[in-house]
């Protein structure tokens, strides 16, 4: 039996006239590293599927919707956001570093909320959508930290003090997150009886999900599989660049972007 149960799942139906779609997660997006902004930019501006799919950490950290009323960097995400879903469809579902973002940025920027987990139908497929971080189930230190600031009160409580003090808080656990980086500990990956189960109860055959910067395809089973996306950094030699790519006909590929 899986150690997490099934949440209750969203499903999306793609529109009619719908032939691909494109999903990228883990940008991570910061003002300290420009390079990776202006590739998204330039992406935001040229994608040309039928929508968009953000499965989380888009940002690196992200303090509150207010953030973005505000001159700066996070203005600048919104204005990249605002255009694209303009021309199209752009779907946001949270990762374990922008889990605050909420209906106010969507609101102001024209993309759509999705829950963690989501099924998309398109065609005859049926995908499970996900950032990936709840299905790690070996990271009980993570689990408990998450289960505790997406709690709603946690986050009235958070989202209630002023936004220099929230980005404080912010920067301190990128610190944080740096040094256990450098100290090379290995994270817990998806647990794939826990993966099965998700599938088996959304009844799609296909997980799609990011959060383990592991791009890779992986066989659960005789009929069920995971990709992953991929994270992004224009600056690593080769840069990391991608986004996945859905066809109405169930075939997925991969989208070099450099």
């Amino acid at each position: 039996m899986s150690a997490v149960a099934l949440p209750a799942a969203q499903e999306l139906r793609a529109a009619p006239g719908w032939r691909c779609v494109e999903l990228i997660s883990d940008l991570h997006l910061q003002a300290a590293e420009p390079a990776t902004f202006e590739a998204w930019r330039r992406y935001m501006g040229a994608v040309q599927a039928d929508a968009l799919f953000i499965l989380g950490d888009l940002f690196e950290a992200w303090v509150g919707d207010d953030a973005a009323a505000e001159p700066g960097f996070e203005r600048e995400c919104a204005q990249v956001l605002r255009a694209t879903a303009a021309r199209l469809p752009v779907f946001f579902l949270a990762g374990n570093r922008d889990f605050l973002v909420g209906s106010g940025l969507a609101q102001s920027t024209g993309f759509t909320l999705l829950a963690d987990p989501t099924v998309f139908v398109f065609g005859a497929q049926r995908w499970l959508l996900s950032h990936g971080d709840a299905l790690c189930i070996g990271d009980t230190e993570y689990l408990a930290f998450r289960a505790q600031v997406r709690d709603p009160a946690w986050q009235q409580g958070f989202l209630a003090q002023p936004l220099a003090r929230r980005q404080q808080v912010a920067r301190g656990m990128r610190t944080e997150s740096e040094q256990l980086k450098r100290t090379g500990r290995d994270y817990a990956d998806v647990d794939t009886a826990t993966a099965l189960a998700w599938l088996d109860a959304a009844g799609a055959p296909v997980l799609v999900h990011g959060h383990t910067h592991k791009p890779a395809e992986h066989a659960l089973d005789a009929t069920h599989r995971r990709i992953v996306l991929s994270d992004w950094d224009a600056a690593a030699t080769p840069p990391r660049l991608e986004a996945l790519r859905l066809h109405a006909d169930g075939r997925s590929e991969r989208i070099a972007l450099a």
